[in-house]
């Protein structure tokens, strides 16, 4: 993030987002924008930890919950509990389902129902919307 947030993520100001994010992350995050597949560093992390929202802080995924889609974007098969909310995404004349922190209220990506097993799910979540805390 680029600077110190002065108030609590459900009351930040468009203006206090934007100097509180990087470009890239008030696109994906506050504009509901997508990054270009096969271009986040996250797509490549391995290690233990969580990966977080890189607009508030909140935990949304553990690290054994990730899997290779082949899509380009990291990929999950199930979120933290009550880290995430999803809404119907009519846009781009299709039917989705959004994917957004549920403290924030940040755009994540999106949920498809042809993941692994054990949900059968896949959150497919742009890099840029969130950040990795290595496990201590």
């Amino acid at each position: 993030m680029a600077d110190t947030p002065t108030t609590s993520p459900e009351a930040r100001s468009e203006a206090e987002w934007r100097t509180t994010l990087t470009p890239e992350q008030y696109r994906v995050l506050r504009e509901h924008g997508t990054e270009r597949a096969g271009t986040s560093c996250l797509l490549a992390e391995k290690r233990p930890g969580t990966f977080t929202c890189a607009g508030c802080g909140q935990p949304l995924f553990e690290q054994g919950t990730k899997f290779e889609s082949g899509t380009g974007w990291p990929s999950f098969f199930e979120p933290m509990e009550g880290a995430v909310e999803t809404t119907v995404d009519r846009s781009h004349w299709m039917v989705r389902t959004e994917v957004h922190c549920a403290r924030c209220k940040g755009h994540l990506g999106h949920v498809f129902d042809d993941g692994p097993a054990p949900t059968g799910l896949r959150y497919c979540m742009n890099g840029a919307a969130m950040t990795f805390e290595p496990a201590t």
